[in-house]
């Protein structure tokens, strides 16, 4: 079969092979240094960050120290929960999953030395999940997938706003898909497009008799977007996609609890183009050889499992009760129907498939909550970061948290083209020497963790006045990072914080340290 064409492959050239060369050597050497911790999980603190140490900064628009971050960093805010967007809607809430992508217009120069880059570069287009479920105020866009009542007299609130940026400035947002649930995180195709998952789990029909827990492919122009679901990608609580682009197969992850699969989907048509992945393809779940129903919920560094793939023929099937027995879950839950029948097969389990990010002939699968509790629960610790060697099927686990202070509960992940790492924080307030607050993680070349941003959203009715916002006071610290990604020149690292949802774009000293 044929791959994905080549002349579609702009996201993946040029400094994309040196930041995969790069991701890969700083998360081996996070293997080594854990391999000879891992009897110590107090050894696993993180170092001190060679940016250096975090303190309050102020927001460039507003003047409000949303952020803690190193020396020499600064910030600007846009597109806040509330605010007026260019097609007139206040833009929507709950800020989560997030990609990057040039228009092609204009051109970039080159990085200095305090990374900051020169001249007109070209003009950026992020798209960005909003996780919203059941509401009374629904996105209009111009891609719409359900306009029906999906409980108790509410519409789909869900969706995505498409934000533009250039060389340093916020020009517009507007809405782009809606009619959706709960859209997490998703994953940017190859040919430059966006893929939205809705993170729900539900046989529910709507009273335009529409389902939910599909995955929809969203276009930088807005008005492209045709709110069509793709139902060979499965129906289930989808977090991330990810796709090789060597031979077009879309690997998926699903978040939920204990009974949550590995998944990939082989397209029908590999073209390489918006669109491709509705004409149909094969929904596989993985399957460790020799070790059926393997139990990937708590792990240990090294761990090593080859894979197969099996078939899922029916990937809209409805969930279903949980069986007896079924291990670490509670009376009455359900399996979604492509996880059961991977199960049947002899199909793995995770604990809570987040983040999944392709490098280099790797994908890089984050586990949130790989582990145990306090009281010895499987699938309730700290998380960790497999990696699939796609050549030869063989998944490993690199990281797996000690403790909260290493990292608590990962869940996005990035990479800078020049190779360094990102993890975004769902853990909660992670307290640590600069108090509560969810955190940015950053590796180092030699695989250590380091802090490289913390949540400082604690704003009165005052500053939200003198703002002129629309959120809700209180403190936000404990509110999730989400959709982290970079600038194609690494100039400029773009993330979300969710409540009470805010997207940021960082600038700062990048050459002074891995990222």
């Amino acid at each position: 079969m044929n791959s994905i064409n080549p002349s579609r492959r702009q996201l993946l050239k040029g400094s994309a092979a040196m930041m995969a060369m790069g991701a890969v050597g700083s998360l081996g050497g996070l293997y080594s240094r854990q391999a000879i911790a891992a009897g110590d999980p107090t050894r696993l603190a993180p170092v001190p960050s060679p940016y250096g140490p975090l303190a309050p900064v102020a927001d460039a628009v507003t003047g409000l120290s949303l952020l803690q971050l190193p020396p020499g960093f600064a910030y600007s805010t846009f597109a806040w929960s509330g605010d007026v967007m260019a097609d007139g809607q206040p833009c929507p809430d709950r800020h989560d999953g997030m990609a990057v992508m040039a228009t092609g217009r204009g051109h970039a120069h080159g990085v200095g030395r305090n990374g900051r880059g020169q001249g007109h570069g070209p003009e950026l287009v992020l798209i960005r999940n909003h996780e919203r479920g059941a509401v009374s105020n629904p996105i209009g866009a111009p891609g719409v997938y359900d306009t029906g009542d999906v409980g108790g007299g509410n519409l789909a609130g869900g969706g995505t706003t498409t934000l533009r940026y250039r060389n340093g400035e916020w020009l517009g947002v507007e809405a782009s898909l809606g009619g959706t649930v709960v859209n997490c995180a998703g994953g940017l195709t190859p040919w430059g497009t966006w893929l939205t998952c809705e993170e729900v789990k539900t046989n529910a029909v709507s009273s335009a008799g529409k389902k939910h827990g599909y995955v929809f492919e969203v276009h930088p122009d807005a008005e492209r977007t045709n709110g069509r679901p793709l139902i060979a990608l499965g129906r289930f609580s989808h977090e991330a996609v990810a796709i090789d682009p060597r031979t077009g197969y879309v690997y998926l992850t699903e978040d939920d609890r204990n009974k949550s699969g590995l998944y990939r989907f082989v397209p029908n048509d590999r073209s390489g183009r918006y669109g491709s992945l509705e004409n149909g393809g094969r929904l596989q779940a993985a399957r460790a050889k020799g070790r059926p129903n393997a139990d990937l919920t708590v792990a240990s560094i090294g761990d090593v499992f080859d894979l197969e793939w099996v078939d899922i023929p029916d990937p809209d099937l409805d969930s279903i009760v949980a069986p007896s027995g079924f291990p670490d879950v509670s009376a009455g839950d359900t399996l979604s129907g492509p996880f059961a029948q991977g199960w049947a097969e002899g199909g793995l389990r995770m604990s809570r498939g987040e983040g999944i990010w392709y490098a280099h002939g790797k994908m890089f699968i984050i586990d949130t909550s790989t582990g145990t509790d306090s009281s010895g629960r499987k699938g309730r610790g700290n998380g960790s970061v497999w990696v699939l060697d796609l050549a030869t099927q063989r998944l490993k686990a690199l990281f797996v948290s000690g403790n909260q202070l290493a990292a608590h509960n990962p869940d996005n992940i990035t990479v800078s083209p020049r190779g360094g790492v990102v993890l975004c924080e769902d853990g909660g307030e992670s307290p640590d020497q600069y108090g509560p607050g969810a955190r940015l993680i950053g590796l180092t070349r030699g695989g250590e963790s380091f802090y490289l941003g913390k949540n400082n959203v604690e704003l009165t009715s005052t500053q939200i006045a003198g703002a002129d916002k629309q959120v809700e006071e209180g403190d936000h610290r404990g509110s999730e990072f989400c959709g982290a990604c970079w600038s194609p020149d690494g100039r400029t690292l773009f993330v979300n914080i969710q409540t009470p949802g805010i997207t940021f774009a960082i600038t700062g000293p990048w050459l002074h340290g891995p990222l």
